[in-house]
């Protein structure tokens, strides 16, 4: 590696302790504003980088890899999940990357289960009626929900935060199910007492709770379509923390309001920022702005191992999180 500082562009605003330490680390060009750049700003940011740290909102296709300028070498992504970086056209670029595996699991984990509570709980309507100055005193009928505990929870992609889940579902009393590209170690399968699916259809129509928890890839795209959502029972719930994607959401939204389910509470969307409309009307429907892994804790450890994979790349080895395409 060349002796000069590492010039790094980093695509958003992260925690100030962590652009701090990139500042005093490397020649760093920092986002003024926590507005995605535009395809124009990308493209000139990885002309000029030897490492960018994207984020999720930062579409990294086989497009935008091509017009990097010779120099870029690490995409160190700020974020687990970097289904929106095409890392086959970077590694034939010779551009490794990196991301930030582990850190959000127990913290997506209890979004999953903020969210069942939110809904089977009806926490949403009743927080409405507080701050709207309505409430007119207890009544035995009113807001009634249903518990947790003795609920069939299916959980869709049992890698560590479908586990953190079902850790946390246990302690409810749910009764853990889960269908998985490969079934869990006895080892691991046991201590939550979880039965295995092979077939995802049988599970979906025998659950009362739905969780997604697997990442997106091409196999995984709608892979909850209208089909298998109609599969479910209309006492359902489905709970999505994972990846838009893999609900077709439009197929949802028309299932919830004909009352074929019972609710949803969702906190990715497939397209971003533009959400289903009947979804914002819908009293059966938790929305939040992809929450999941927004604490601090997890958003400065996020910053470390970024920090941690470009020095490593900086000191002339590999990055200890690199993503190669067979891990995808």
């Amino acid at each position: 590696m060349p002796s000069k500082r590492l010039s790094v562009v980093v695509t958003r605003r992260l925690p100030d302790a962590v652009e701090s330490r990139l500042s005093e680390l490397f020649d760093t060009r920092l986002r003024s504003d926590d507005t995605p750049m535009t395809r124009a700003e990308l493209a000139q940011a990885m002309q000029g980088a030897d490492v960018l740290v994207p984020t999720v909102t930062d579409a990294l296709d086989a497009g935008m890899i091509g017009q990097a300028g010779e120099q870029l070498r690490l995409i160190a992504n700020f974020g687990a999940g970097v289904d929106h970086i095409d890392v086959a056209t970077a590694r034939q670029r010779g551009i490794l990357v990196s991301n930030t595996p582990g850190v959000v699991t127990e913290d997506t984990a209890d979004m999953a289960m903020a969210l069942m509570l939110a809904v089977t709980r009806r926490i949403p309507e009743g927080l409405a009626v507080m701050q709207s100055g309505t409430w007119q005193g207890w009544a035995p009928t009113a807001h009634l929900g249903g518990r947790l505990g003795g609920r069939r929870l299916g959980i869709l992609g049992m890698g560590r935060i479908g586990l953190a889940v079902a850790r946390r579902a246990r302690a409810f009393g749910m009764q853990i199910h889960y269908h998985n590209r490969r079934r869990l170690r006895p080892d691991v399968e046991g201590p939550i007492e979880a039965t295995y699916w092979e077939s995802l259809d049988q599970m979906m129509a025998r659950m009362d709770v739905i969780s997604v928890n697997c990442p997106h890839t091409p196999s995984t795209f709608h892979l909850l379509n209208a089909r298998r959502l109609k599969l479910m029972k209309p006492t359902a719930v489905i709970v999505n923390t994972s990846r838009g994607e893999v609900i077709d959401v439009n197929a949802l939204a028309r299932m919830l309001k004909a009352g074929e389910l019972a609710g949803a509470g969702l906190d990715v969307y497939e397209k971003g920022v533009d959400v289903n409309p009947d979804l914002r009307t819908l009293p059966n429907v938790v929305l939040l702005p992809h929450m999941g892994s927004a604490t601090v804790e997890g958003r400065l450890e996020m910053g470390e191992k970024v920090l941690l994979n470009v020095k490593t790349f900086a000191d002339g080895h590999r990055p200890p999180d690199q993503v190669v395409p067979s891990m995808l």
